[in-house]
């Protein structure tokens, strides 16, 4: 059978090992055919793939439920769930999601961009089916990283909990999520990889048990559990954790076997209670140049398949931000010995692997656990210590309570740096940086910026650290505007003090990090209508600069602001709270992202859609304040 034939994943029923492992090769070569053209993640599936194909023939998926824990690894589900025609179209504007999404298949069962939530979904989903009294299966997949989320342990907790809810848990064991795992957890999980695998005991135990004279078929109450004490005499160290919070234990397992893999699942499924399948796979498996560098291939941009190398965009980028921010961040650590960076799995992501290569014992990754990282950061600054906690702002959501119960509350000194902040393109609505400055502006005590460039990136950081409070500093994803930066010696800011960029008097347009730039453009083609726009970075958003805003608004009357985030509860809300806690009634205009989810295509094309290019801002003031009259 060929892949472009495989419309319905039922398909694979019946098929022989050969086959399947035929039609495993088919998927690595359109995973990297497409991966390669257009982007995309790459080593996360191509180890996967007799992982998938092995889980789908032993499963009805007209009714039986799988849930993929981030989507990562949901490139070969794509392909064999009737996606295959289309999937030259991943990542790209209203084209295949880089993630799993219920809206674009009946076969997604959840949907999920964060990691760690897969066992709490397909628990959800079990305990739903036997209140329902049905009987289809309820798998989740999740990788070796994500089970170090806070989340996945609290699910597994509860799953253990339910000896009569039968789950099957599978964890793709390759020893990554994108960065090398860390912590417990990851090097337990290492000692069961090199220990003798443990194929499942069977009743054979009991069966030898009756044989023994004088005992026979009446096996004594005493032994009739020997079967588990023999399972966790005989390897102690594997499973044994997993075993012990209820769940049957089977692995480890090669990932690669198609054949073993088969039995196994099924095998599992006959279990009506909580299992755990342990199969241990190579990232990248199938593709040298990602097996070899499995950070690296995480996720790429177009590449040369042949060479494994990238292809060099046509017009050279300026340095990233999350670099400027690396490098700055790292001189500062030099020169004080009392900062330390910190990273939830995102060394590379967030440009801190330049501070952990040069200093890593100013470095600390706590692994995909962004509640703890926030907290850890609390109780380390309470001693001292600066901590600079480095997490994209998506992911920073998911430690909302930490940062008001321990961080805002107590008022301490932690400096947050939020990656990503904005549109970020083609991973879609789960990762897009457009709530933080809703959700941070929040909670009493934070000092809340964002730099209009490179420069100004630098002299908030050291402004951060030097605050004797907490502070949330946001950044966007790529390349900085290509402004020169210092080595050292950055001059920090006065808390809350914005700047005029340009005068005039015929508008106000008010700025705030990215869209300082936007803002400038959007003035030049105002210019060229003869309609002149006073500028101004606002740097902060909260506490804004009312010494300097105010006599603006009272002079010029019209206002504009411009914001890269959401509009509810945002930057321009803060603006119109600020005017009428003032008791200033003039008309303001805020430009950002209204209330919708913004889907997956380039941050330009999202840009178009939401109406914040600067030739469309500049149409949409005119119109809005009748300046062409």
């Amino acid at each position: 059978m060929l892949l472009s034939e495989l419309s319905h994943p039922n398909q694979l029923h019946g098929l022989t090992v050969s086959q399947l492992e035929e039609i495993a090769c088919q998927i690595r070569e359109r995973h990297l055919q497409v991966v390669s053209t257009s982007g995309g993640h790459l080593g996360p599936g191509l180890g996967v793939v007799e992982l998938t194909l092995a889980l789908y023939q032993t499963l009805d998926l007209d009714f039986d439920k799988v849930v993929w824990d981030v989507g990562h690894q949901g490139y070969p589900h794509k392909l064999i769930t009737g996606r295959f025609s289309q999937f030259d179209s991943l990542r790209q504007q209203n084209g295949v999601a880089g993630y799993l999404k219920r809206s674009e298949s009946k076969f997604d069962h959840f949907g999920a961009g964060h990691a760690s939530t897969s066992i709490s979904a397909a628990l959800g989903m079990a305990i739903a089916r036997d209140r329902k009294g049905e009987n289809y299966k309820c798998v989740a997949v999740i990788g070796d990283g994500a089970l170090t989320g806070g989340m996945a342990l609290e699910a597994i907790n509860h799953a253990g909990h339910l000896p009569n809810t039968p789950l099957v848990v599978v964890l793709n064991d390759n020893d990554m999520s994108i960065s090398p795992p860390v912590g417990a957890l990851s090097s337990y999980l290492n000692k069961v990889r090199v220990s003798p695998p443990l194929q499942f005991l069977s009743d054979s135990v009991q069966e030898s048990v009756k044989n023994i004279p004088l005992i026979g078929k009446d096996i004594p109450e005493e032994l009739k559990n020997i079967k588990g004490s023999v399972r966790r005499l005989s390897v102690p160290k594997v499973g044994a954790v997993f075993e012990e919070l209820g769940f049957t234990y089977m692995g480890p397992i090669d990932g690669h076997d198609i054949g073993n893999l088969v039995k196994t699942f099924n095998a599992a499924h006959k279990l009506k209670r909580p299992v755990l399948v342990h199969v241990v796979t190579t990232k990248g498996k199938g593709y040298p140049y990602a097996e070899a560098d499995q950070v690296g291939y995480h996720a790429q941009s177009a590449f040369d398949i042949t060479t494994g190398k990238s292809i060099p965009s046509k017009k050279p980028k300026p340095v990233s931000y999350s670099k400027i921010f690396g490098q700055t961040l790292l001189k500062i650590c030099e020169q004080d010995s009392k900062v330390v960076g910190i990273t939830a799995a995102m060394a590379t992501g967030t440009g801190l692997d330049i501070l952990q290569k040069n200093i890593p014992d100013q470095y600390i990754d706590v692994g995909i656990a962004e509640q703890h990282a926030v907290t850890l950061a609390a109780g380390m600054s309470c001693d001292g210590l600066k901590p600079v906690v480095a997490i994209y702002s998506t992911f920073l959501q998911r430690a909302f309570d930490q940062l008001i119960h321990d961080v805002g509350i107590q008022n301490l000194p932690v400096s947050f740096v939020l990656d990503r902040a904005g549109i970020v393109g083609a991973d879609g609505p789960t990762h897009q940086g457009q709530y933080d400055i809703s959700y941070m502006r929040s909670i009493p005590n934070f000092v809340l910026m964002a730099p209009k460039d490179e420069s100004e990136l630098q002299r908030m950081l050291i402004t951060s650290i030097n605050h004797n409070g907490p502070t949330a500093l946001r950044i966007p994803r790529g390349s900085g505007l290509g402004v020169a930066v210092m080595d050292e010696g950055w001059e920090p800011l006065n808390i809350g003090e914005a700047e005029i960029l340009e005068e005039g008097e015929d508008i106000l347009m008010i700025a705030y990090g990215s869209m300082v730039a936007s803002a400038i453009e959007t003035a030049k083609i105002l210019k060229n209508m003869n309609i002149n726009a006073c500028i101004v970075n606002a740097r902060f958003v909260k506490p804004l600069d009312k010494n300097l805003i105010m006599p603006l608004v009272s002079r010029i009357q019209k206002v504009v602001t411009m914001e890269e985030g959401t509009l509810i509860g945002g930057f321009g809300s803060a603006i119109v709270e600020l005017l009428n806690d003032n008791e200033v009634n003039i008309p303001v205009y805020r430009i950002g992202i209204p209330d919708v989810l913004v889907d997956h295509a380039s941050p330009d094309q999202s840009k178009e859609k939401l109406g914040l290019k600067p030739d469309q801002m500049a149409d949409k003031i005119v119109r809005k304040f009748k300046l062409n009259n």
